[in-house]
């Protein structure tokens, strides 16, 4: 499409993005992200104006209301500007660039974002959510700048695109090898920062809001592995047992929400996202196999079906639930003592109240409580039976909507976390979940040989995929292949790790990575991000990839993967050191390479096999299981069974133990506690 076909109205209604299609009603002359978008800014002479969001964002659908749907603003941005919408998940890219330049420019950033850009890409002014008033001056004001002061827009764009490209080469540059003493330091750093009352890290003064430190709980899970030290333990069971206990579980239907908005994990910003759960339910699912714990194996089987039965569609993994319903946050999960009493009755409600905390008081909108399970109720059965009754009483009311959007690494995530759930809590239905969440994602994200980011309906997206969805889901596609022995998920996962190295990592700098291709789009700045976020970064997904990969992928490709691993880890050395708390996730991957990483191949038939199941329940985190016949796979290579009985194999790195054939002879070769 030219610039003239679509100039002057809006184009979102064929997007596939659920994002962008909410907003194709809007006035406002919304453009998708193209060259020809660009373009046509040039030819008008006029600024772009970037608005990037999605679709569970509470203030993006706030800032959409009052000012996008409003005719006196639309009318404002159409005559001075270019209108770019952008959905952050399906284009993690524009959203990373930009977004460093909003926290450069503002000190802060967040959705929705709102840049102002010459017509070339270069940002000279950038925020966030801006009231209806508010906004129309700052359009006035930008719109006057660029036609009075050009030359001003010029230096400050200039100035903040050179700044933006220096930080990308300013990335740590690699530092010594990974060593157990550079794990514990990261630790210790980690746990200073605890919260001893409500759980969870401090990052602020005011310890608020709080997010859930999803990639870090299973670092600190591998560490206590690791040392035995349980300050690790208990610091994952405080931070995991508040959380399951707060408001931003959802105690009637399972599922947790993007964070809370205070320090005690009471009140939640509602939103659920695809990636958080599935980082949690692998956090929960790694405590209850280690421990047991019967919160833990709860909560795990609850978060793993809200996945399937909330999140699952065609079957994959959709993106989130809206914050909102019926243009009300929370509007679906709030209650009031009366709420209660009239679903419950006048006794199964007063004793509801008392068990979930709900106050005439509240503890949010209007005298409304969030529900929160303060202890364990005195009667499981009725706990059970209410549980039912008020899950039902809600589904009467408006229900927040659905990003129906499938984005390639969280589903990855999704594979990863369902199969190894499926383990801890000996349930099947979550590997076979898995499996066929793999298998639909293989065969309809890879296109002529290379992953796209995202589908919608069946219809997979133009957007290229990242750094993290090839690495994410070659993650997901290796845990499946220990499991199930299935060698086409070895081979699809092999492809996705050498479509990697091929086009993301830096050539110049060993063990960097880009979270684009060489041969994706050209933006202002390529994207290369290391610091572990919401998701973990690419390249700390890829590290993790690529360890698995170097003892599971036949000879030929195992040593290449292996120095890959080495020195992308190396390579995050700085970050461990000096930024523990924005490395979970790269330190979950050290935990697992300090010791070895370790290997347990078990000659048997791998079904039914006593001595498997043990090896897949005692296994640390990142350790690699394998089982089957000898010869079966790489780690299997000329060993079987010793005297007719099932033989475990236990090798750190390259140096293996002598073969044990019972499960107690098993956890004293792997030094764990049971």
């Amino acid at each position: 499409m030219s610039p003239a076909e679509f100039a002057g109205r809006n184009t979102l209604g064929g997007a596939t993005s659920p994002y962008l299609r909410q907003h194709a009603d809007n006035p406002v002359h919304w453009l998708e992200w193209s060259p020809q978008a660009l373009a046509e800014a040039a030819t008008r002479d006029v600024p772009i104006l970037l608005s990037v969001g999605y679709a569970a964002c509470h203030w993006c659908h706030v800032m959409a209301h009052e000012s996008f749907e409003d005719e006196q603003v639309a009318a404002a941005m159409n005559e001075g500007f270019v209108c770019i919408k952008v959905d952050r998940e399906e284009r993690p890219d524009i959203d990373a660039v930009y977004m460093n330049a909003t926290v450069a420019l503002t000190g802060q950033g967040g959705w929705p974002m709102t840049c102002f850009l010459t017509p070339d890409g270069r940002p000279f002014f950038c925020g966030t959510y801006y009231p209806k008033a508010n906004f129309l001056q700052l359009l006035a004001a930008v719109a006057d700048t660029w036609r009075t002061r050009r030359a001003d827009v010029e230096e400050t764009s200039d100035h903040i695109s050179g700044e933006l490209r220096s930080m990308v080469s300013d990335l740590p540059r690699g530092g010594p090898p990974i060593q157990p003493s550079l794990c514990d330091h990261a630790v210790a750093d980690v746990l200073a920062h605890e919260d001893p009352v409500n759980g969870g890290f401090i990052t602020n003064q005011s310890g608020a809001p709080k997010f859930p430190p999803s990639a870090m709980l299973e670092a600190l899970l591998r560490s206590h592995e690791r040392t035995g030290d349980l300050m690790s333990l208990e610091a994952v069971e405080r931070t995991c047992t508040a959380m399951a206990r707060g408001g931003i579980y959802d105690q009637l239907a399972g599922g947790f929400a993007r964070y809370s908005v205070d320090a005690a994990w009471v009140v939640p910003h509602f939103e659920k996202m695809l990636y958080d759960n599935a980082l949690l339910l692998r956090a929960y699912a790694h405590w209850a196999r280690r421990t047991s714990d019967p919160l833990a194996r709860r909560v795990a089987g609850e978060t793993a079906r809200f996945l399937i039965d909330d999140l699952g569609a065609d079957d994959m993994f959709t993106s989130s639930l809206d914050a909102d319903a019926d243009g009300h946050e929370g509007l679906t999960y709030v209650w009031t003592p009366a709420q209660l009493t009239e679903s419950l009755g006048p006794d199964d409600g007063r004793w509801a109240a008392e068990v979930f905390g709900v106050t005439e008081a509240g503890t949010f909108e209007d005298g409304s409580s969030v529900l929160q399970l303060p202890g364990d109720p005195d009667d499981a059965d009725r706990f059970d039976r209410v549980r039912t009754a008020l899950r039902a009483a809600r589904s009467t009311r408006p229900q927040p909507d659905r990003d129906d959007k499938v984005v390639t690494g969280w589903n990855g995530l999704a594979i990863t976390a369902l199969a190894e759930a499926s383990v801890a809590l000996d349930e099947p239905e979550f590997l076979i979940a898995a499996t066929q969440c793999a298998s639909a994602i293989v065969g309809l994200h890879i296109v002529d040989g290379r992953l796209r980011r995202a589908s919608l309906g069946g219809r997979v997206g133009d957007s290229a995929a990242i750094l993290e969805d090839h690495a994410a889901l070659a993650t997901g596609l290796l845990t499946l292949y220990q499991l199930t022995g299935a060698t086409s998920w070895l081979s699809s996962a092999m492809l996705l790790i050498d479509i990697a190295l091929r086009h993301f990592a830096d050539t110049e700098t060993a063990g960097r990575w880009y979270d684009t291709a060489d041969d994706a789009e050209t933006l202002m700045v390529r994207p290369a991000d290391p610091l572990d976020g919401a998701t973990p970064s690419g390249a700390s997904l890829i590290a993790e990839a690529l360890q698995l990969a170097a003892h599971l992928a036949p000879a030929h490709s195992a040593d290449r993967y292996a120095s890959a691993a080495e020195s992308t880890l190396t390579g995050a050395a700085p970050i461990l050191a000096r930024l523990p708390r924005s490395g979970g996730h790269w330190l979950a991957v050290a935990e697992a390479a300090v010791r070895g990483p370790i290997q347990i191949a078990v000659a048997c038939d791998p079904v039914g096999s006593e001595l498997l199941a043990a090896a897949r329940m005692l296994a640390p985190g990142g350790a690699i299981v394998v089982g089957g016949a000898v010869n079966s796979s790489e780690l299997l290579a000329d060993r079987d069974r010793v005297a007719g009985a099932d033989a475990a194999y236990v090798c750190r790195g390259r140096t293996c133990d002598l073969p044990v054939t019972s499960a107690g002879d098993l956890v004293v070769a792997l030094g764990v506690s049971v």
